[in-house]
């Protein structure tokens, strides 16, 4: 497989996925769907398994190395201002789009056997503020509360950095971790394109097109919402902000994106988001381990811009409620402020929730959309990755902490560790026998 790019060799297990998805649906294999299902399930798993102690030491790490990096508070501050304005730029082309497109109108789909969706400490914005805070911090390790885990990593970075030196045995058994976590998560993204070739024939299987069907627009919107984010927000603001070029950044980003569109986990993709922000787009090491954590668990342009913005449109015109000015300005608010309830799961549920709450639309609407909810969260995915990698690009450029020369130069092979790469250097080249022969990834 070493003779494949990692690049490729996910492609050839999305195309081998979608040939066994539709073998299985056919029923000709018995055995088919559920072996299919089960190699997916596993490496969700795996993915997740790696979730609460990665989450935890990366942002306790990574606010702690703020105090290595000079004007910090100010990196910090454009990083959040350019999360900010991608949001509302996002929401807003979704609400224009399905101003447009009017996703609920002519729907038949029935509302009747639809209930409610009781998420709890999702409902309303009081228990998405108190849930921020865990009651028992076991709890929010046992139960996989991301934003909680943020919360906690948060408080003990800036009180290591408040105490100074005799926090420093935490904070390296906390880099020590962090290594090994990451570590063991590369070798499961190795396995990302078998994991691609179960999720995506689980999908095809079991779901087909028959579920798009009765949400044709809505379904079509949100991938079109995400594609005008993809290739017309992100690539203005770096062609005109960052001054670099978009088709660059995108080659560049490429594996990142791939697995998060199959994975549809931010969190579980961090890893490679890292590597790939680093050691291909030529962000700073000590601002991105602040920023690229940082966009995991709160930058989502796909979950909490685009979907519900036209969810709530669709849940309203399905259900005959009309939405005004303040509805559209709230919806934007909502996204902006309160993407972190995402925390970089799989799912946009509860985003959704906290939106429909917010607007009094009825919740059954979440039950409506639970059924496409996985076939929609892989673009959505994709697209919070890729805007966890602009905002890095855009401040770095500004603030000097972007290498233009790592940027511009042709594709570093992703198939090593940076530490496998140099203990295998020749002396005195820094390049590998592997590297010279093919330096695209």
């Amino acid at each position: 497989m070493k003779r494949f790019s990692f690049s490729l060799q996910l492609l050839l297990g999305l195309v081998v996925g979608v040939a066994l998805g539709f073998v299985a649906r056919a029923g000709e294999v018995a055995w088919l769907a559920d072996t299919l299902t089960e190699v997916g399930k596993i490496f969700v798993q795996l993915l997740k398994l790696a979730v609460p102690p990665l989450v935890f030491t990366a942002v306790v790490v990574s606010v702690a190395n703020l105090r290595n990096v000079s004007g910090a508070a100010r990196l910090a501050g454009k990083t959040l201002m350019w999360f900010m304005i991608t949001s509302l730029a996002s929401v807003a082309a979704a609400i224009g789009l399905g101003l447009l497109i009017n996703p609920g109108q002519g729907v038949t789909i029935s509302t009747e056997g639809a209930k409610a969706v009781d998420l709890e400490g999702a409902g309303t914005w009081i228990d998405f503020l108190t849930g921020i805070v865990p009651t028992n911090i076991v709890t929010a390790f046992t139960e996989l509360n991301v934003l909680q885990i943020v919360f906690l990593g948060v408080v003990l970075g800036a009180a290591a950095m408040a105490v100074g030196e005799k926090a420093e045995p935490f904070l390296d058994l906390s880099r020590s971790v962090l290594e090994l976590v990451q570590k063991a998560l590369w070798w499961v993204i190795r396995l990302a394109p078998i994991g691609t070739a179960g999720l995506i024939g689980k999908s095809v299987a079991t779901y087909g097109w028959d579920l798009l069907a009765p949400l044709a627009k809505l379904s079509a919107g949100v991938y079109i919402g995400c594609a005008v984010v993809l290739l017309v927000i992100y690539p203005v603001v770096l062609s005109l902000v960052g001054k670099v070029s978009p088709l660059t950044f995108y080659r560049n980003a490429w594996p990142a994106i791939e697995l998060a569109f199959v994975s549809r986990s931010s969190v579980g993709t961090m890893p490679l988001t890292q590597r790939v922000t680093t050691e291909r787009l030529g962000v700073d090491r000590d601002y991105a381990s602040f920023a690229v954590p940082f966009g995991a668990t709160t930058k989502m342009d796909g979950c909490a811009a685009v979907y519900p913005a036209l969810a709530a449109i669709f849940v309203a015109q399905v259900f005959g409620l009309s939405l005004n000015l303040g509805d559209y300005l709230l919806i934007a608010f909502v996204s902006v402020v309160g993407s972190a309830a995402t925390a970089g799961l799989t799912g946009a549920i509860v985003m959704l929730t906290l939106t429909l709450s917010t607007l009094g639309l009825p919740l059954e609407g979440v039950g409506l959309l639970l059924a496409i909810d996985p076939i929609l969260d892989m673009i959505r995915t994709a697209t919070n990755v890729t805007g966890q990698m602009v905002v890095p690009v855009l401040v770095g450029r500004s603030e000097g902490r972007l290498d233009e020369a790592v940027f511009n130069a042709p594709p570093q092979s992703l198939d090593e560790t940076p530490a496998e790469r140099a203990e295998t250097a020749e002396p005195g080249t820094g390049e590998t026998g592997r590297e010279r022969e093919l330096v695209s990834a």
